[in-house]
């Protein structure tokens, strides 16, 4: 026990001399870490393919192979931290073996591209046997839904047929007569449908007979494929998959083309939409121009003559005016003397006419007084005569 512990404080002695993360920042430690992180993590993505490739190509070695626990005894604990004091000056040596037991870059490629391969087959295979598998979910799924339908369509017809078309309107009870007919015609149908089943079942048994007979014709005859086949059809396989994807991508490439010309053509289309409103109002607004330059038109037509007769109105004026000549003060006295006597006389003699109205008036009031007096008289003598 005392060996153990001297043994143990040499080697922590020497390691606190020798370890060179002492003179490290906290810092420098994170990062430090941080990269054996990433590091440790990519190594175990490594091991774990390597051990897959290990036991996919070696699998009765591989399934006695189990790890080291990571179980330490103190004495072993004691031996590792010796082990680590002389690390140092194995290094070089460690570093050599290191170096011929690594794999090479171009092994670790080759690895990984038989690993992806494999995990492609894979993939492959899952997608088939899913495939497969859906395709049962879906013919069973038909087979419900068209067992559904057609027991639906039986329902129907044992309702309209049986419940409500055979029953005695008499007695209100359905006629045995006719279940049984129903039921025969149903069993009728039901031989029938065997018939043609078997018929199409043996049928194919004879193409199968026949294709099994020419598959090994070719055998004989050689032309069966040989894995050699299998693989320039895999490689063709594979250049035909990429060819379509090739053409997926342009077709996706295509797809948002014609999106975006789909959006252009929309927005063109309500550019479109806007200008035919507007190119209508403005055609509105044009006949209704036209319509106020045809009225202006014809209104300028009437102004123009109007126009026409007005200046040859004035043309008369200028020319009457022109040769109007002034009278003379003494005629203008006189000519007005002259006319504010016969403006007298004019008053004058409509008064005198008035007063002539007046009498004119009075004389035919008294003369229709007397004329009715005098029919009066008329009418007396006239009765006298009578008696």
């Amino acid at each position: 026990m005392a060996d153990s512990e001297s043994v143990i404080s040499a080697t922590t002695g020497t390691d606190q001399q020798d370890d060179p993360l002492l003179e490290l920042s906290d810092e420098q430690l994170f990062q430090l870490v941080e990269q054996t992180i990433r590091g440790n993590e990519v190594i175990r993505v490594e091991t774990e393919m390597f051990e897959k490739f290990f036991r996919r190509v070696e699998p009765k070695d591989t399934n006695s192979f189990q790890p080291n626990a990571n179980f330490h005894t103190p004495v072993s604990h004691v031996q590792e931290m010796h082990a680590r004091g002389s690390r140092k000056r194995s290094k070089s040596r460690s570093s050599a073996i290191d170096k011929l037991l690594r794999l090479t870059a171009e092994q670790k490629c080759d690895i990984a591209q038989r690993e992806l391969e494999e995990l492609r087959y894979e993939i492959d295979k899952l997608k088939d046997e899913s495939e497969r598998v859906l395709d049962n979910y879906r013919a069973s799924l038909e087979e419900a839904e068209l067992r559904v339908t057609e027991i639906k369509k039986a329902m129907y017809e044992f309702d309209r047929d049986i419940c409500k078309g055979s029953v005695n309107p008499r007695s209100g009870k359905i006629v045995a007569e006719k279940v049984v007919r129903y039921y025969e015609d149903k069993l009728r149908c039901r031989d029938t449908l065997i018939e043609k089943l078997r018929l199409k079942n043996s049928t194919l048994k004879v193409q199968k007979k026949k294709l099994q007979l020419q598959l090994k014709q070719k055998e004989e005859m050689g032309e069966v494929l040989h894995e050699v086949d299998f693989n320039q059809l895999k490689i063709e396989n594979q250049q035909y998959l990429e060819k379509i994807d090739e053409k997926n991508q342009e077709l996706l490439r295509l797809k948002l083309m014609a999106g975006n010309t789909l959006q252009i053509l929309n927005r063109f289309k309500k550019r479109l939409h806007t200008l035919t409103a507007e190119a209508e109002k403005l055609q509105s607004e044009i006949a209704s121009r036209n319509e106020m330059l045809m009225k202006n038109e014809a209104e300028t037509i009437v102004v123009e003559q109007e126009r026409m007769v007005a200046e040859k109105k004035n043309f008369q004026l200028k020319k009457h005016l022109a040769d109007y000549r002034v009278p003379d003060i003494q005629e203008y006295v006189e000519k007005k003397a002259s006319l504010s006597e016969l403006q007298k006389t004019v008053k004058s003699w409509e008064r005198k006419v008035e007063i002539a109205q007046m009498a004119l008036k009075t004389h035919r009031k008294s003369w229709q007084q007397l004329w009715s007096q005098s029919q009066q008289t008329g009418n007396w003598m006239h009765s006298g005569d009578s008696h």
